[in-house]
């Protein structure tokens, strides 16, 4: 199972996201093709609520602390409940690569 298959059903388990998107930005890194180890997730779901924003991504890592222990190496997290999501549905931006060359 690719490792974007094993985020999304995760995610899906632990928060029942109301929106979800899981993006493989690995191929914008200095990483060999393939590597599924740079990604963006945007998780919008009720259990947010009323939870600070480092809060919200202690939950989203903690859930996905298997995948991170094996070969996740980057996470841009988008942690938002349904309202929030509603009033501004943009994700956040992911920082650019600070390698020099891929691999």
């Amino acid at each position: 199972m690719q490792r974007r298959t094993r985020i999304e059903t995760t995610l899906t388990q632990a928060f029942g996201p109301t929106h979800l998107e899981v993006i493989d930005e690995s191929h914008n890194h200095a990483v060999k093709p393939g590597a599924e180890s740079h990604f963006k997730v945007v998780v919008v779901a009720p259990a947010f609520a009323a939870k600070s924003g480092v809060q919200r991504h202690q939950l989203v890592y903690g859930a996905l602390k298997a995948e991170l222990q094996s070969g996740l190496h980057a996470l841009t997290i988008t942690a938002r409940t349904p309202a929030e999501w509603s009033a501004s549905p943009v994700a956040l931006v992911s920082p650019p690569c600070a390698g020099a060359t891929k691999e």
